[in-house]
């Protein structure tokens, strides 16, 4: 018997946080999760010129605090789901680090504004997670709903066994047996060599303990990267879009400012990052 993942949701408790915080509640019923409810926050500007009293600084603690723990409390009774709550005055990325390690959790979902990926990815705090954290991380956009995902588009520039065991154990976090992955390639130029070994590769798929996923391949020629994922989307009907960030190559040019509106602004679905580095 497998036991429940965890799964964390940080919110500031903006608009766009609160789709995330939905998105997550609604995920984790589906995939029999236990969800973990993060809030980090910092003071304002205003309150800092002010050296604010220890005291006051505690009330807004107590008051945060409290926030969280109702909001956690009806997500429980709405979606019957264990929900348990942490507050923090600190740095998100710091505290989501002794987050992880004290839960073990597998997934951290977060809100995406769509007019932050015009910034640099080091200056949003959604992409600085993603960058700098070895934990998936599913990037929300403001408009996403949830719905059992079923077809997950990996956008990808290589293709290997490694590459696809990564992702044997995904139906745990989108809480489906049943899914279908289309690993999706975008070429300047097409060879048939690449084609034939590809077919290689998802043949011996089946030679592989990877779960009930089914593998596809496709790749395209083009050399606009973004547009054609897009288009592929809407083509595929993914639920879900999946890439793994890379120093080099294909997400290299996607952190291009011109380029990073495909992580969100205009992306209707949810963006799962894995880091490069997972095994």
């Amino acid at each position: 018997m497998t036991h429940p993942i965890n799964i964390i949701v940080a919110t500031n408790f903006s608009e766009t946080a609160n789709n995330a915080v939905t998105y997550a509640a609604g995920l984790a019923k589906a995939a029999g999760a236990k969800l973990i409810l993060f809030n980090s926050f910092s003071l304002s500007i205003h309150s800092a010129n002010a050296q604010i009293s220890a005291e006051s600084m505690q009330k807004q603690i107590d008051k945060n605090t409290e926030r969280l723990k109702v909001l956690g409390n009806d997500l429980s009774k709405l979606f019957a789901i264990e929900v348990t709550t942490y507050c923090s005055f600190s740095f998100v990325e710091d505290y989501l680090k002794e987050i992880i390690d004290k839960t073990n959790a597998e997934l951290i979902i977060m809100g995406m504004a769509e007019r932050s990926l015009e910034q640099d990815l080091i200056g949003n705090t959604t992409t600085s997670v993603i960058k700098n954290l070895q934990i998936p991380v599913l990037a929300v956009p403001k408009n996403a709903r949830f719905q059992n995902a079923k077809k997950i588009l990996y956008a990808c520039d290589t293709l290997s066994l490694t590459t696809i065991k990564k992702f044997s154990g995904l139906y745990k976090l989108v809480g489906s047996l049943d899914i279908e992955i289309e690993l999706f390639s975008v070429e300047e130029k097409l060879s048939t060599l690449k084609e034939e070994q590809s077919e290689k590769l998802l043949k011996s798929i089946a030679n592989e303990d990877l779960q009930e996923i089914k593998y596809v391949y496709k790749s395209v020629r083009s050399n606009t990267v973004i547009d054609e994922i897009h288009k592929e989307i809407k083509s595929y009907g993914a639920d879900i879009l999946v890439m793994v960030p890379q120093k080099y190559g294909f997400w290299d040019s996607l952190v291009h400012k011109s380029k990073t509106r495909i992580m969100a602004a205009g992306l209707e679905i949810p963006l799962l990052s894995y880091p490069a580095s997972q095994k």
